[in-house]
Parts: structure tokens; C-alpha cells; sequence
């Protein structure tokens, strides 16, 4: 497995960015996949975006496309979400998640065979 820490959660207003981090602890040479993934208190963990290592094609949810960027640089090992236009359903627990398989849909939970711990994003005037 490859360990995977986020990073950049906080408050913000409606209508406000923040940026997400994702640093993993060695290469992501191995990767296929990663991707961006949330959890609101009583809901099912949701996909927001994913980027192919090889390759860079992205994907994301109806929810946060055009609102949300994911990118991903391979030299630092890290994985970004820039987030802007947040609005109070975008609150939520974050978590990156690396596929080593390659297998599944972007979105599922199953795709993806490392986690990191999450970070709290909260929007709220």
C-alpha cells in the first residue's frame, strides 16, 4: 500500500475555494488511478473526481464539475483539489484514495485499494 495524507480542510464561507492536498509517502509510479472522494454525516461515501497518472484524463461528478479541479503532480508525489464556488451541501469529510488495479468505475469506492485519513471541509456562513 501506499500511505496517503490530506491535507487543507478548514471553513469557508459560501461561495469561497479552498485547495486539497494529497501527498503520498513514495512514488505513484504504481498508481493507475487517483481520486477524490466524500462522506457527509448519514450519506454514502460519493466520487467527485479522478485523474489518470498516465496520461492526466479527468473525470468528475455532475456535483462539482466546473467547480472543482483535480490535478496531480507526479514529481512531488501529490494529488490536488482546488475547490471553489463551495456551498453548504459541499460540506463534508474528504478523502483521496490511490487504484493500483485498475479495475471498476472511477466513481466506487471498490476502484480504489488505499485511503488516506480524510480531511474535514465545512461550508457555513
Amino acid at each position: 500500500e501506499l500511505p496517503l495524507v490530506e491535507s487543507g480542510g478548514g471553513s469557508v464561507q459560501p461561495g469561497g475555494s479552498l485547495s486539497l492536498s494529497c501527498a503520498a509517502s513514495g512514488t505513484t509510479n504504481s498508481i493507475y488511478r487517483l481520486g477524490w472522494f466524500r462522506q457527509a454525516p448519514g450519506k454514502e461515501r460519493e466520487g467527485l473526481a479522478a485523474v489518470l497518472t498516465r496520461g492526466r484524463t479527468t473525470f468528475y461528478a455532475n456535483s462539482v464539475q466546473g467547480r472543482f479541479t483535480i490535478s496531480h503532480d507526479t514529481a512531488k508525489n501529490t494529488l490536488f483539489l482546488q475547490m471553489s464556488s463551495l456551498k453548504p451541501e459541499d460540506t463534508a469529510m474528504y478523502y483521496c484514495a490511490a487504484d493500483s488495479v485498475y479495475t471498476g468505475l472511477w466513481y466506487e469506492n471498490r476502484s480504489y485499494d488505499t485511503w488516506g485519513q480524510g480531511t474535514q471541509v465545512t461550508v457555513s456562513s
